[in-house]
């Protein structure tokens, strides 16, 4: 039996190099620009990973699909055949004396946006036509540096024997309880998506010692803000015997060595965006939350022990703080209930946030590692034990000391990119006006 074929490339632009002079190849992409000059039409051609000058010959190619090729809309889908030479060109060193071009798809104009950029789109305009905003070289680097930092997360966390995991996103039981959960019907009962995995990875020390997950969770929360959102990605790790100070250290670990990995391999993305990170240097300052209640009350910001960082605090907090910063000790009351009070002084917790100027980045601590503890502080936060017996089961079976945190990876992403709306940093984002595409 013949199987079925079809146009193919030989390199994308990338691959490009002095290697391939002389050779004839096929590139594959979509026309970006068009220049005729006489009998001269020079096609910009641009794939996944960059651009191709395409010099086409009216001589060479003959009139008729010489006037074929000038008439193509622009952001249609060609292959084009060429001999690599040497350019003239100082941006694109090499270029295609085409030989043949096929035309696989065509474009409909107008276009919803300009993906070359050159016409500035709305937000709103970009995410309903993503796919077509995604050919923008600045918008494509925001996902390459993301891509990057999570496989740097990845290869990081491995290598200090962590293992990664994957947990239910269908749950029974609320993670942190409240309010902040999408409840649908599962078969005649009640479930939620899940917030958190906090739970899972919990349970997981167990067994597995070091776990880590890179998943998408779900919060129902009416925020119309530019650093919130309804479905997001959150890196979480759980470590058995790991306590609050080897948490923040590896966090450290995992913000200066991302920032300086993006550096060095996504350079061309970041130049692309005009940013250019500096790496921090461990290790990162620290403040206790009471020094942060004293910092903003002196700034004119009233706020009592025991208060939630509200907007007003946090813009207070990140101008005296505008890099990567932690802030602890926490109180218990504010913080969920698995969060370890602090030996001596039970109102306080062995908690940290990750914060980098106004905006946190993770959240974590050392974790309640005893049952009966477990149980007061479920009573504690006005929680049904009965809902939580599946988890607390597992206190009874040498539940050992234990630590994490979550990590808003969009939120990192965002913030190091320079973007001012977290949903720029998201493919297709949720918030309680977006659901579509």
């Amino acid at each position: 039996m013949s199987e079925k074929t079809g146009p193919k490339r030989d390199l994308y632009s990338d691959e490009i190099d002095r290697r391939a002079i002389g050779k004839v190849v096929s590139v594959a992409g979509w026309i970006e620009d068009a220049r005729p000059l006489g009998s001269i039409l020079f096609l910009t051609v641009r794939d996944g990973r960059g651009v191709v000058q395409a010099v086409f010959d009216k001589k060479a190619l003959g009139e008729e699909a010489f006037e074929a090729v000038k008439s193509l809309p622009r952001q249609s889908f060609v292959i084009v055949v060429g001999e690599v030479r040497e350019s003239r060109s100082k941006s694109l060193p090499f270029e295609l004396r085409a030989v043949s071009y096929s035309l696989l798809s065509k474009a409909i104009h107008p276009l919803p946006l300009d993906p070359t950029g050159r016409v500035d789109a709305g937000l709103d305009t970009r995410l309903d036509n993503r796919p077509l905003d995604l050919r923008n070289p600045r918008t494509q680097a925001i996902f390459k540096l993301k891509s990057l930092f999570l496989r740097f997360a990845r290869e990081m966390l491995e290598a200090e024997g962590f293992m990664e995991v994957h947990t239910a996103k269908i749950i029974g039981t609320a993670t942190e309880g409240g309010a902040e959960l999408f409840a649908f019907d599962y078969f005649g009962r009640q479930a939620y998506l899940a917030q958190s995995p906090q739970l899972y990875k919990e349970e997981l020390t167990l067994a597995l010692d070091k776990v880590y997950e890179v998943g998408t969770y779900f919060r129902a929360e009416r925020m119309h803000t530019t650093r919130h959102l309804n479905e997001f990605v959150s890196l979480d790790v759980e470590a058995a015997l790991w306590y609050r100070h080897d948490m923040m250290k590896l966090l450290e670990k995992l913000v200066a060595g991302g920032i300086g990995h993006l550096a060095e391999k996504g350079a061309a993305e970041l130049e692309v965006l005009g940013v250019r990170p500096e790496i921090p240097v461990s290790p990162f300052p620290t403040l206790t939350y009471s020094e942060v209640i004293d910092l903003i009350a002196k700034k004119g910001v009233d706020r009592k022990f025991g208060d939630d960082l509200d907007a007003d605090a946090l813009k207070v907090l990140g101008a005296e703080h505008p890099g990567y910063y932690f802030v602890v000790d926490w109180p218990s009351a504010i913080k969920p209930f698995y969060i370890q009070p602090k030996p001596g002084r039970p109102e306080l917790s062995e908690s940290f946030d990750l914060m980098c100027g106004p905006l946190e980045l993770a959240s974590g601590g050392e974790r309640v590692a005893d049952g009966k503890l477990l149980l007061s502080r479920l009573l504690e936060k006005g929680l049904k034990p009965e809902q939580f017996r599946d988890h607390l089961r597992a206190y009874d079976w040498g539940m050992p000391p234990h630590s994490g945190w979550g990590f808003g990876v969009e939120r990192f992403v965002a913030q190091l990119t320079k973007r001012s709306n977290i949903r720029e940093a998201v493919l297709y984002p949720r918030d309680s006006f977006r659901i579509t595409p």
